[in-house]
């Protein structure tokens, strides 16, 4: 029976020179091939030692660190289930997540411990271990006295690998199930889309509690046997700095509004890039095209979610057509259906479904949720609305949450969302419907204003005709609030479930 551990897969494609570099540290320290692959097996033999069993749970919450990958490596090698939490969550977080998934092992940071102490102990979980920033920390001394070498246990690819908990902006958080099967299918998808190559490296300012920068960006890259540029977060001075050393770079869109920001960024400092990806949020077309005229390169916009990584891309080779996601990804079915089911013509907006071998198996400890999400021929419904252009570019329209019902009328923020950003003074917005006694949901845009634009010429009153002038009038904000920043997740997502709280009632 051959081992569809995800580990062997990726690890099958491990250079074979032991001193190839891995991770590449900010001190410029270096993780080689091999030294992943000991640091990994001493973890994984820590971890068998304490008890767990193949499929129980390891709960992670701590900070990037070169020990924060291995651990991830070393948790799938012993065939358990990788639960990264992000370091943000608190009390009320935690003693819900580990209540839910019951670990056999909790990572921490260790100013959390005695925190995490407590809530594992009312949630049962056995055993608790710490990490530190730096790397350092008792997980770490607990398995400096195990062996280095380590037999990856056999999993097939139905076998769990990891649960991530979805955000929870309405109702409580899911756990999406993740199999090595899952996994694997969307690394060698991406790894071949993208045209991963010899002698790509690949800058990982991302975080790793998360799809994007763990799953997307580090399987793809170790199956590439590629060297990773590894540092703790984005900063745009240093990413200008690392740059030129880089082949690849994925990011948030963020991350390039905030290097076009840089008056030094452009043509030279990309001048060994080969790729820019975006995802996680949606790019703006304007950050699109400043940054194919400043640097000369066209980034990729692709499309995934927590339950299933990626569904679309936008070409690599052919055009990559800006406001797109591109096309469905080898291997992944999309379609796109109206209230009743059936496929909308290019143009109009539907429901986005989607069915591969990259689709999550389920919610933790929810079948009737998984029921609900999925239709009976196996699709899962992503929530997101979107249309086909007519080309077969996907157009993502938001989430269906995101929907306002304004009169019995159906209004798609994004549409009033695009007009407002490209007004002169306007850096980006967010629409919001908020409740209104006559409409049900009135229209409402928080906008953003530009730096060092004239704050006086950007009102209320000007936005609002600026759209009447363009767009039927229940489309228009009937209010317009204008502010500095919109409030956003850690990859970047704008949370318009803490905007339509801040400013019902207003």
């Amino acid at each position: 029976m051959p081992n569809e551990n995800l580990y062997t897969v990726l690890s099958k494609h491990f250079p074979p020179a032991p001193a190839a570099p891995c991770l590449i540290l900010t001190d410029d320290r270096i993780w080689t091939y091999a030294d992943v692959e000991r640091a990994s097996g001493r973890i994984a033999n820590l971890i068998v030692a304490l008890g767990l069993k193949p499929g129980d749970r390891v709960a992670v919450q701590v900070e990037k660190s070169a020990e924060a990958l291995v651990l991830y490596l070393a948790t799938l090698r012993a065939g358990m289930v990788f639960l990264p939490l992000n370091p943000a969550y608190q009390r009320h977080e935690l003693e819900y997540f580990l209540g839910d998934a019951k670990p056999g092992l909790f990572v921490c940071r260790p100013q959390m411990r005695a925190l995490a102490d407590e809530v594992a102990s009312k949630s049962g979980v056995p055993h608790v271990l710490e990490l530190n920033d730096a790397g350092h920390g008792s997980l770490i001394d607990a398995a400096a006295s195990h062996a280095d070498t380590f037999r990856t246990v056999t999993r097939q690819d139905n076998d769990l690998a990891a649960i991530l908990y979805t955000s929870g902006t309405t109702g409580r958080s899911k756990g999406a199930m993740l199999t090595h099967g899952n996994l694997a299918a969307n690394a060698k998808t991406l790894h071949a889309y993208w045209h991963f190559q010899p002698g790509d490296v690949l800058l990982h300012m991302l975080p790793i509690f998360h799809v994007h920068g763990l799953f997307v960006a580090c399987n793809t890259t170790l199956l590439n046997g590629s060297a990773m540029l590894w540092e703790p977060r984005f900063e745009a001075k240093c990413a200008m700095q690392l740059l030129p050393r880089a082949t690849v770079m994925m990011g948030v869109p963020t991350y390039y509004v905030r290097l076009l920001l840089e008056s030094g960024f452009g043509k030279e400092t990309c001048r060994n890039v080969r790729l820019f990806i975006s995802g996680s949020a949606p790019l703006l077309k304007e950050t699109f095209d400043e940054f194919r005229s400043r640097t000369g390169h066209t980034i990729l916009e692709r499309y995934g979610m927590t339950e299933g990584g990626m569904f679309a891309s936008n070409p690599y080779a052919g055009e990559r057509r800006g406001g797109t996601v591109g096309f469905p990804l080898p291997g992944t079915a999309v379609r796109i259906v109206g209230a009743g089911g059936t496929a909308v013509p290019p143009g109009e907006i539907g429901g986005i479904q989607v069915c591969g071998a990259n689709v999550f198996v389920g919610y933790w400890q929810m079948p009737e949720k998984t029921a609900e999400e999925f239709t009976a021929d196996g699709f899962f419904k992503t929530g997101d609305m979107g249309a086909w252009d007519a080309d077969g570019y996907v157009v993502i329209s938001g989430r269906s949450k995101d929907l306002i019902i304004t009169g019995g009328l159906n209004v798609y923020p994004k549409e009033i969302e695009e007009m407002i950003d490209a007004l002169p003074g306007v850096a980006e917005s967010a629409v919001i419907g908020l409740p209104h006694a006559d409409f049900g949901e009135a229209v409402t845009a928080v906008v953003v204003r530009q730096r060092n634009a004239a704050g006086a010429a950007l009102t209320e009153s000007g936005i609002i005709a600026a759209v009447k002038a363009e767009l039927a009038n229940f489309k228009v904000p009937k209010h317009v609030f204008i502010v500095d920043n919109l409030p956003r997740n850690a990859m970047g997502k704008v949370q318009k479930n803490l905007l339509r709280d801040e400013y019902s009632g207003k």
